[in-house]
């Protein structure tokens, strides 16, 4: 096998199970690719290149005895913020140090129960807070997408983009990510991957360090609508270690991905056509319906009428979960420590040094808005708002098997366009936000390039627990869409 890092996840299964190539050789490929394009890329925060040849010779030998699990001698990414035992996990940030934790997350336990190979840690921005990946504290990841004619690096969306960007450039077969407001979906679409985030609860958020606690979860980015069903099987599981964690059978995802969209119906929010969004996203999204129909499904226009208030609501309801939970972190306990005068200043100064602006601007957000004087006005405010966009969905869904709509209102745009304006920056989440405040499935997957040679998406938002409407969906505009465009190799 000449690439075996051009391999789709699921060709790489089949091989590795028919000994067509090794769990090592495969391993040792994909190492050869990081030694090449990380430097330019910077998708890895770290490589566990010995630990990585060492779980490749232990499915090797399960392989060689006819044994082994779903994804056994696969290698790919963990993204930062999941906790994975004896190797370092900062979620980016400073604060953390070189912490290394002394437990495994569960979604990272279920991929190595299954044979996974772990390549290394990926970038992302810091504590998930970010839409482009330039809030990190390893700096931020560039895109491996170039606008044709124009060496301008780009932003490979965030926060996952270290996720997005090692699948698009093959220095992984697939990778674990996690979304919050768009943040698997965001990064898939601007990379020509497919990420899916899974209804709230499908995958335990144990290990996982927290953002928003009410809105994280984990899901996976892969090369194709197949590669994601199968990573997504194996990172969900009930877990009674979360305490949010849906004790429901895990679908086979992989298996529903034939049964074509003949008799489903597909919603149109209308709300969807916002100011400003290009024509070629418009058009995109017409091509979408016009496959869908081609294939027997029902177009319906549907109404999301709280959708403008989603992107308001969650940066009120994301900022305050997250002034919650990273209070612990104050120096006394674990990570970095900057002493002070007194206890009073030892922690101020320790969050002063230790968090990124953006952090420290939510964080900021957070607290004003569950202050005494301010939470009714907008903290109860915004729980409001987001319990009328579910009841949008629901009453949406009384039409429609899932709704289409684009994953983002542009390509992906040049590192430092956007990041001067934090208000245009959260504008990057319009399409996605609403899955998250309603807990609701989405995934994102590539359609066709733009003028400018960049990747445009599609995003497929499902009912509660109806993955497979998603990925039946996804499969069918995949199939049509027949898109195959790779990044060039400018790294090599």
């Amino acid at each position: 096998m000449s690439d075996l890092t051009k391999l789709t996840l699921t060709d790489a299964v089949k091989g590795l199970k028919a000994k067509d190539f090794s769990a090592r050789e495969i391993t040792q490929a994909h190492l050869d690719v990081i030694d090449k394009a990380n430097p330019q890329i910077n998708a890895y925060t770290l490589v566990t290149g010995e630990k990585a040849l060492e779980m490749a010779d232990a499915s090797d030998a399960k392989l060689a005895k006819g044994e082994g699990g779903i994804l056994e001698g696969a290698p790919i990414g963990v993204k930062e913020l999941f906790c994975t035992k004896g190797v370092r996990t900062t979620a980016c940030s400073d604060i953390l140090g070189n912490f290394v934790p002394t437990y495994e997350s569960t979604v990272t336990q279920n991929l190595w129960d299954q044979g996974a190979v772990m390549l290394g840690k990926l970038n992302m921005d810091q504590f998930a807070m970010g839409s482009s990946n330039e809030t990190s504290s390893f700096g931020n990841v560039v895109n491996p997408w170039r606008r044709v004619g124009d060496e301008t690096q780009l932003t490979p969306g965030g926060s996952s983009g270290g996720s997005a960007a090692s699948v698009a450039a093959d220095m992984c077969l697939a990778a674990t990510a996690s979304d919050t407001g768009g943040s698997i979906r965001q990064p898939a679409a601007f990379t020509g991957t497919v990420g899916i985030k899974p209804t709230y609860g499908r995958a335990s958020r144990y290990g996982m360090v927290a953002f928003a606690s009410s809105l994280d979860q984990a899901g996976p980015i892969a090369k194709n609508v197949e590669d994601t069903a199968l990573m997504l099987e194996v990172m969900c599981s009930a877990d009674d270690k979360d305490s949010t964690s849906l004790h429901v059978d895990t679908p086979k995802w992989t298996q529903s991905l034939s049964k074509g969209v003949k008799g489903m119906k597909i919603g149109i929010p209308k709300e969807y056509r916002v100011d400003g969004m290009s024509d070629e996203i418009e058009a995109l999204w017409q091509q979408g319906i016009e496959w869908l129909k081609a294939a027997g499904a029902e177009i319906v226009d549907v109404s999301l009428p709280h959708t403008k208030y989603a992107l308001p609501a969650y940066y009120i309801v994301a900022p305050a979960e997250a002034s919650s939970n990273l209070a612990r972190y104050d120096g006394m306990r674990y990570g970095v420590r900057k002493e002070g005068e007194n206890l009073d200043d030892t922690y101020a100064t320790t969050r002063a040094e230790g968090f990124g602006e953006e952090v420290k601007r939510r964080l900021m957000i957070g607290a004003y808005v569950l202050s005494a004087g301010y939470y009714d006005a907008y903290y109860l405010k915004a729980q409001k708002v987001r319990q009328r966009i579910l009841m949008d969905f629901q009453e949406a869904y009384k039409q429609c098997d899932a709704l289409l709509t684009p994953t983002c209102p542009s390509a992906a745009f040049g590192l430092g366009e956007k990041s001067a304006d934090p208000v245009e920056m959260y504008l990057n989440d319009i399409f996605t936000v609403t899955a998250n405040l309603a807990g609701l499935p989405a995934m994102s997957l590539p359609v066709s390039l733009n003028k400018q040679g960049l990747p445009l998406s599609l995003q497929i938002i499902g009912k509660a627990l109806d993955e497979e409407s998603c990925f039946r969906v996804a499969k069918v505009i995949e199939d049509s869409a027949g898109f195959s465009a790779k990044a060039k190799e400018w790294w090599a």
